[in-house]
């Protein structure tokens, strides 16, 4: 009988332990974004936080109900003790686990080597996940962290948190995750860049008054870790044809003044070709890409379309290119190209220059257009 009791007395001491370190999930602060900002020698951090009882997807939420947004602040000399000092006042524990983005002030941004420190110490930081969305920004970093969604729907499903939904309607600038932008800029010839997020406050209203909503309006650009430059999102219109992830962006053709249709461009496949012509790289790049014709304003055959397409993309791709020459940015990454292709005569070029290309650096751009269908009318004006 003791023997008995003895053991019920063990096992109850072996159950006991996996609930002594239980913490109640709805008395827990989730952090959902974060924003760095760099003042006077010191970190200025920023963080989201959601009651996640609002937000849950459950049959009883209704939709457009006012979610609370709350933004904590704290500062210190390194980023560890400027997130630390938001918890003398937090209240409740703060969990880490839900970071979905990083918003980088352009204070910030400029100085590279501060950027890895700050990346270094949240990875360290076993709650905080790989994946996390990185963003660069010129506009205060607490309004962008309390923007919401159209409708009132909460910042997890607005363009910060979740770019997905709106890049597969109108592919632009790819969303970029931290640690792919940690390995670019790591990286010999790779320029890397950052989306920026800016406010919008024209586009939108709700009940005839003015909302304003978060849209990504550009990027920054890297060299050996330091920001060098930003171009508009207009700027970059020929950058988006060398993106492998491109899934549907418009054009329209053969100009903006006077269409004659719009036809979504779909799934560009590219390749940078090298060669040194008198001792100076020259570059050569060939897209070939998709296309379905979304409206059309006057008659035009597939042929001639095709052809229109093509001079457009080549046009904005050599646009591009300019407009950073203009700022010594590598907008289409033609000296990575360089470097992988051919790594020794890369650093041969680089020896007496840090940038090599100038505006005879792009040679030829060859651009094939396959048109998949007219849509749900024929090709043809009803």
């Amino acid at each position: 009988m003791k023997l008995r009791k003895v053991l019920l007395i063990i096992l109850a001491c072996l159950l006991l332990p996996g609930c002594w370190n239980s913490k109640d999930i709805q008395r827990m602060a989730y952090v959902t974004a974060l924003g760095l900002d760099y003042k006077d020698g010191k970190y200025i951090s920023h963080v989201q936080i959601l009651n996640f009882a609002g937000v849950a997807k459950v049959e009883s939420t209704e939709i457009g109900k006012n979610i609370p947004i709350w933004v904590g602040k704290g500062e210190g000399t390194t980023v560890t003790e400027s997130f630390n000092s938001i918890y003398a006042t937090s209240q409740i524990r703060v969990f880490w686990g839900h970071v979905k983005a990083l918003i980088i002030s352009e204070n910030l941004l400029k100085h590279g080597d501060k950027i890895k420190e700050a990346y270094d110490m949240l990875n360290r930081y076993r709650e905080v996940r790989y994946n996390i969305l990185l963003y660069g920004t010129n506009d205060p970093l607490e309004e962008i962290l309390y923007q919401k969604s159209i409708l009132n729907f909460s910042p997890l499903d607005s363009i910060m948190d979740t770019p997905s939904q709106t890049f597969s309607q109108r592919s632009f600038i790819v969303p970029q995750y931290g640690y792919k932008f940690i390995a670019h800029i790591n990286e010999p010839g790779n320029p890397g860049f950052l989306p920026s997020l800016s406010i919008d406050r024209q586009s939108w209203q709700e009940d005839n008054k003015p909302k304003s909503l978060l849209k990504i309006n550009g990027a920054y650009f890297f060299r050996e870790g330091d920001m060098i430059g930003w171009l508009s999102e207009n700027d970059l219109t020929g950058y988006r044809w060398l993106q492998r992830k491109l899934e549907r962006s418009p054009i329209n053709i053969p100009d903006d003044k006077n269409p004659k249709a719009a036809v979504v461009m779909l799934n560009p496949k590219a390749k940078i070709q090298s060669v040194f012509q008198n001792g100076k790289p020259k570059f050569n790049i060939s897209v070939k890409i998709e296309s379905y014709i979304d409206e059309m304003i006057t008659d035009i055959s597939e042929q001639e379309l095709e052809e229109q397409a093509a001079k457009v993309i080549k046009k904005e791709i050599r646009y591009s290119f300019t407009k950073g020459i203009e700022k010594k940015l590598d907008v289409l990454r033609l000296d990575e190209a360089l470097y992988r292709s051919n790594p020794k005569q890369w650093r041969e070029a680089h020896q007496n220059k840090e940038f090599i290309l100038d505006e005879q650096s792009l040679n030829r751009i060859d651009v094939t257009v396959k048109l998949l269908h007219t849509g749900k009318y024929k090709g043809r004006v009803s």
